[in-house]
């Protein structure tokens, strides 16, 4: 009895090992076969394979048409709605009426808006390489405002010509210095579009992740595949880069809405990792979009 106890405690070590050598021989082969993949997609380009590359194109473009007109069948409700909007606001615009100073006035606030929106979008939109339309253009706009404030003592400057120039009003403000939530009022509509124009360009990173993940593909961008090797080495990290990027995907993860929004309203080079831990770990659009809107257009704003 002795003898056959000592065989089965060796048949099982002999079956645990080889259980052991076929899944480092799995883990191998599957990294090889994404090494392969990703080599061949990085080979797919117009210049390398025209026609193969003309061909995905198409037929991506295709189902995505497909996608999209399914979606909007099914919220034909939704889509006829908008439609109407659209159409009662063309009308509007091009009637001639009393209405029109209105019209022109909405109009200029929109694409004042829409430009700044834009210069945020530019500024975050490059996984951390994007334009810094802070110290280009929002910085030099408050600077310009605040200096105008102080000078004129009043930020009652007319429209037109403000923002373009800024002259003093006729009547001066004789009641005392000018405060600083005065200015803040004054340039609240521009530094607001500007930290939605971030908060919308961090849903790049957020979108490849989530796909990603749904897909079971491994896309080819270094912010992920650093974040996955992070992830695969996450109990062995020992320098502080890794274990900063570690302590934002923990809190991101862990605490939900209110962690993003802790990581969007303070200056984080490495909100980027946010953006791809939630996209990753499937966490809502609306719960990421919402924390991130919130924190970079309102808190981080203000605090700028």
């Amino acid at each position: 009895m002795a003898e056959n106890g000592t065989d089965c405690d060796q048949r099982r070590i002999r079956m645990s090992k080889e259980q052991h050598n076929g899944n480092f021989t799995d883990s191998s082969m599957l990294s090889e076969r994404k090494r392969r993949e990703r080599e061949e997609r990085l080979n797919i380009v117009l210049w390398k394979k025209p026609l193969v590359t003309l061909q995905y194109f198409c037929l991506e473009t295709l189902i995505n048409l497909k996608e999209w007109t399914i979606k909007l069948w099914r919220r034909r409700g939704v889509l006829a709605c908008v439609l109407l909007a659209l159409a009662v606001l063309t009308a509007l615009y091009y009637i001639e009426g009393t209405h029109q100073q209105y019209v022109r006035y909405m109009e200029k606030k929109f694409f004042w808006c829409a430009y700044w929106v834009g210069l945020g979008i530019l500024s975050s939109v490059g996984l951390g390489t994007g334009l810094h339309t802070f110290l280009l253009y929002l910085g030099p706009h408050i600077a310009s405002v605040t200096l105008a404030a102080y000078e004129c003592n009043s930020v009652n400057f007319p429209e037109p010509p403000y923002p373009d120039q800024i002259i003093c009003p006729d009547q001066e403000t004789t009641g005392g210095s000018i405060s600083l939530w005065a200015i803040i009022s004054k340039v609240r509509l521009e530094a607001c579009m500007w930290g939605a124009g971030t908060a919308i360009g961090e849903l790049p990173p957020y979108f490849m992740a989530r796909a990603a993940r749904l897909s079971g593909a491994e896309p080819d961008d270094e912010e992920y595949q650093e974040f996955e090797e992070m992830l695969e080495h996450a109990e062995t990290a020992q320098d502080f880069a890794s274990r900063a990027k570690l302590a934002v995907q923990n809190l991101v993860q862990k605490v939900g809405f209110f962690g993003i929004l802790a990581c969007a309203s303070i200056p984080n080079p490495l909100f980027d990792l946010a953006g791809i831990t939630c996209g990753h770990f499937l966490v809502p659009f609306w719960t990421f979009f919402g924390a991130t809107l919130i924190g970079k257009a309102v808190i981080k704003m203000h605090i700028q």
